[in-house]
């Protein structure tokens, strides 16, 4: 019982990455309120799921009421998240 205990106790950060993107620093600094990010994602594309930092899985946006929720698709590929990188 005090193994189950143990566990419950594990902190996990967890990361949704909708996208990526490369910007100069001044460019950055000069964003105002309101202002929009491009990234380099399509509406369709999966969305990665890290714990720690780290790849775990894909994902999708999906609705639910007033709520913006990720659904799991499948496991993450480690090698193709590195090379998005």
């Amino acid at each position: 019982m005090a193994q189950r205990n143990q566990v419950h106790n594990v902190q996990v950060e967890l990361t949704v990455l909708l996208g990526r993107s490369k910007m100069p620093m001044q460019n950055l600094l000069k964003m105002g309120r309101g202002a929009v990010i491009p990234l380099d994602t399509k509406e369709s594309d999966q969305l990665w799921i890290l714990a720690n930092g780290h790849p775990i899985a894909r994902g999708e946006i999906t609705i639910q009421g007033e709520r913006l929720c990720i659904t799991v698709t499948e496991p993450a590929n480690v090698p193709e998240f590195n090379a998005a990188a």
